[in-house]
């Protein structure tokens, strides 16, 4: 694909973004986060000069590699994937602007412990498994808003902007909503949270028409 047939591709994106936020407030403001894990920094690069600054990586490793290989660009990296406790200092060390999948009290804990060690601070989001399924990480909606409370007062180095979930998997629209309005409405119940984060490259006009204001979007950007 050229400059040009990727700038009107992602022009294209940003317009059902348009219509999808419209339909919630026409001061609802919508951040993309380019989802990067199956592509190559030469991409990212790419779509970098057609605008596009915050991108999302799954696996710490990778995340490191393009970071290091991008690092004459202003980009903004966040972690999206599931954290294991032995890469918290190798993703420490690349100082990402924020973490979108805090999994866990145990989890929490262990960032706080590492954060404190090094003076540093983490911006986080703390994520529901809004949708109930086996194969999804996350605190069930009846205990998120105390556990994401429990975060607050025990991991000050965690400085938690808000949620993030991952819509129900299936083709059953009705069930994906449900799962975004069951994280919208635990977003709404957190004292000075700013991000909720829903939606990626099959339902993210769902998302946003739910309340989302930060998408993840991987295949889609990246044809």
């Amino acid at each position: 694909m050229t400059i040009v047939e990727q700038k009107r591709h992602l022009d294209a994106i940003i317009d059902r973004i348009e219509k999808a936020r419209i339909c919630v407030s026409e001061h609802h403001i919508v951040k993309i986060v380019a989802a990067s894990k199956y592509v190559d920094a030469d991409a990212i690069r790419s779509l970098y000069s057609i605008g596009q600054r915050a991108f999302g990586e799954n696996k710490v490793q990778d995340l490191k590699t393009k970071a290091d290989s991008l690092e004459d660009l202003p980009l903004e990296w966040h972690f999206i994937g599931t954290l294991q406790k032995n890469k918290i200092n190798q993703l420490l060390s690349i100082r990402p602007h924020l973490i979108h999948s805090i999994d866990s009290l145990e989890l929490a804990h262990a960032l706080q412990e590492r954060l404190s060690r090094e003076n540093q601070t983490l911006r986080a989001l703390v994520q529901v498994n809004s949708a109930y399924e086996e194969s999804k990480s996350g605190f069930t909606p009846e205990e998120f808003v105390e556990r994401y409370g429990q975060i607050v007062s025990e991991c000050p180095n965690l400085h938690l902007q808000g949620i993030m979930s991952i819509g129900a998997h299936t083709q059953e629209t009705a069930i994906v909503k449900k799962s975004f309005e069951t994280t919208r409405s635990l977003f709404e119940q957190l004292p000075n949270a700013t991000t909720c984060s829903m939606g990626m490259s099959s339902d993210f006009e769902l998302a946003i028409q739910c309340g989302s204001n930060l998408v993840r979007l991987g295949s889609i950007l990246f044809k």
